[in-house]
């Protein structure tokens, strides 16, 4: 549960809720994991016994156009904050209404410039992933390394923070590559990204699922042997399923601790007879902090100040808190992947230090 932050503004409207609209895809192809973060955004207000909010669904379906009108009907509804969109298109088509109602939107993008101008992304961002896992394999006596990675935003993102990474380490980053994002060219990629050679000792691919699978097989193929390189990954290894790949076992990550979590898995498992989408608890921990919010004694705040909290919040992902700029700040824990599943290796510190400029 998050931590309640100071200062309240806004009474209670007339009727006792404040509205809160939750803007997903519950159609098309992405209605399965919209519908199971709905599914964890209700289960967050039942556990807070947010009485104070009323949730509003809204389906984004498959298209920004259709996202900007959900948010439009949301706003006209009476809504006071914005939980979500997904995806990063319909988050940009969503921001102009928002900001033009004075709405605050808490987005689940990992495209970081959309944070800002009352828009706060609480996504796994790979910037500060990489450098924490980076810092933790630096401290182990890595010097060299290397990063291969998909060529999507996403990939993108994880480069340039591998290069900062490496430099705020005193390190050296010694061969970049990458590849198209599709099974049929993962072979030809790897390939040519061994004959690349270099000295590394840690090499950064972040991807994950069946991808990373295959990558990390293909690469071991071509002489990358995981046993003289640590592989090293983002929050995308957060899957207990990576060990049935044995080239990944002994691989290190950074990630929120799966340990706050485990409880919430449980349960969504046994009421949905399946388990929930490693996205679901950013729903949770999102619609959480709404219901804090609301519980304010004098009376709901969504305000920047109250959201921008620099004590932060405590959620299923563990410590967060929003900055200023939109982004989200977590405390992250360096996980190693094991052939039955994951293991703490440097848990995440429990408190942030003074917010930094």
């Amino acid at each position: 549960m998050p931590l309640p932050p100071a200062a309240a503004v806004v009474p209670l409207p007339p009727g006792g809720k404040v509205r809160v609209a939750l803007l997903l895809p519950l159609s098309g192809p992405s209605s399965a994991l919209g519908q199971a973060m709905l599914d964890a955004a209700i289960m967050a207000v039942y556990d807070i016994g947010a009485d104070q909010i009323e949730l509003m669904p809204h389906d984004t379906a498959t298209s920004p156009e259709t996202a900007a009108d959900a948010a439009r009907a949301a706003v006209n509804d009476g809504a006071r904050l914005i939980v979500g969109p997904l995806l990063a298109a319909d988050v940009e088509a969503v921001k102009p209404v928002a900001q033009q109602a004075n709405v605050p939107i808490l987005a689940f993008s990992s495209t970081a410039s959309l944070a800002g101008n009352g828009t706060y992304l609480l996504s796994f961002q790979p910037g500060p992933e990489i450098a924490r896992i980076v810092a933790y394999a630096r401290a182990k006596g890595a010097s060299h390394f290397a990063i291969f990675a998909p060529r999507t935003p996403y990939g993108d993102l994880a480069v340039t923070a591998m290069q900062d990474a490496v430099s705020a380490n005193q390190s050296t980053l010694d061969v970049v590559g990458d590849y198209e994002a599709t099974a049929a060219s993962l072979a030809d990629a790897a390939k040519g990204f061994a004959g690349k050679g270099g000295n590394y000792d840690a090499l950064m691919l972040p991807d994950g699922g069946q991808r990373l699978k295959a990558l990390a097989a293909l690469l071991a193929y071509y002489d990358i042997d995981p046993d003289k390189v640590h592989f090293l990954g983002t929050s995308l290894w957060d899957d207990p399923g990576l060990g049935t790949e044995p080239n990944l076992v002994n691989g290190w990550y950074a990630a929120p601790a799966p340990e706050a979590r485990a409880d919430f898995e449980r349960r969504f498992a046994a009421a949905e007879g399946k388990p929930p989408p490693r996205l679901s608890t950013l729903a949770y921990d999102a619609t959480a902090l709404a219901a804090v919010l609301a519980k304010n004694p004098a009376g709901p705040d969504f305000s920047a100040v109250a959201l921008t909290n620099p004590s932060g919040f405590v959620g299923l992902d563990g410590v967060f808190r929003l900055r200023p700029d939109g982004s989200v700040e977590r405390l992250l824990a360096v996980l190693q992947v094991e052939r039955g599943g994951r293991r703490v290796l440097d848990p995440a510190p429990q408190s942030f230090a003074p917010a930094s400029e």
